[in-house]
């Protein structure tokens, strides 16, 4: 059973920083593109950043200069460091694998990480 397993939330003031980590039991990790989604009340859930099995990454406009994903295959863990945060910045998280095969798109996802920036 695939399980994408998501740590690192809380509560921070504004300015300050969280690191997320995601753990996932799936077979050839590596082959899949991680990334993280986020979703406020009353909103959509968006992507927040991703990086592929060949390292690269990308990042939404809002979060492009303060946040980086990182993964470490050995590990099958994925990262996202969160600096400078934000009130707006305030979510859910979301880890998402996603790999496209022949025939179809597999996704998994997490349960989700509550990230709140508040003073």
């Amino acid at each position: 059973q695939v399980q994408l397993v998501e740590s690192g939330g809380g509560l921070v003031q504004p300015g300050g920083s969280l690191k997320l980590s995601c753990a996932a039991s799936i077979n050839i990790f590596s082959a899949y593109t991680m990334g993280w989604y986020r979703q406020a009340p009353g909103k959509q859930r968006e992507l927040v950043a991703a990086v592929t099995s060949g390292g690269s990454t990308n990042y939404a406009d809002s979060v492009k200069g303060r946040f980086t994903i990182s993964r470490d295959n050995a590990k099958n863990t994925v990262y996202l460091q969160m600096n400078s945060l934000k009130p707006e910045d305030t979510a859910v998280y979301y880890c998402n694998a996603a790999r496209n095969l022949i025939t179809a798109t597999i996704n998994y996802w997490g349960q989700g990480t509550q990230v709140t920036v508040s003073s």
